[in-house]
């Protein structure tokens, strides 16, 4: 079965709010603790496509079965070409290549936007997938808070992962 990897669209984000649910519930790898409504994961939709960055779906037989996307990494101006990506798979489609599929797409749409940092922020919660693929896609360790998040009972760690997206920073002005 062959994923097809798109932009997102409203009539998706049920599906969207879905997965992550799962995630806010029963893991610790969001630091969220409410699952957002269907109503915020519009609004961020509308404010990623305003931003000109991409919000991605994977799709097996007509089903949203993982997403992922681009937010800005700091509000402040001087930070504009740099994001931070989210990816999330239906808990029971792991393991299929559908997160490295993502991934793929997200790099190389940001590669055709501002974008020219994109930094991964991965809670260390006992698994190392998620690192893993980044490490596949060219992404370096550049850093590890120690236990910024409180979660289910527990401290939580977090992964700083890097990569550069087309020109290096040196050389060229992005404005």
């Amino acid at each position: 079965m062959e994923s097809v990897i798109r932009p997102a669209v409203v009539a998706d984000l049920g599906a969207v709010a879905e997965i992550f649910t799962h995630y806010v519930r029963h893991t610790v790898i969001t630091f969220e603790e409410t699952p957002p409504s269907v109503a915020v994961w519009h609004q961020r939709l509308d404010d990623l496509a305003a931003q000109g960055l991409p919000f991605l779906v994977a799709e097996l037989s007509g089903e949203v079965v993982g997403y992922a996307y681009a937010a800005p990494w700091r509000p402040k101006p001087a930070y504009r070409h740099t994001v931070e990506n989210s990816i999330y798979l239906a808990p029971d489609r792991t393991g299929r290549g559908l997160g490295g599929a993502l991934l793929e797409a997200l790099l190389a749409a940001c590669a055709q936007t501002h974008v020219r940092q994109m930094i991964a922020v991965i809670a260390d919660a006992d698994t190392e997938a998620s690192v893993a693929l980044h490490r596949r896609f060219g992404f370096t360790d550049v850093g590890r808070l120690t236990a910024v998040g409180y979660k289910q009972n527990r401290w939580i760690d977090t992964v700083l992962m890097q990569r550069t997206l087309g020109h290096t920073p040196e050389s060229t002005h992005p404005d």
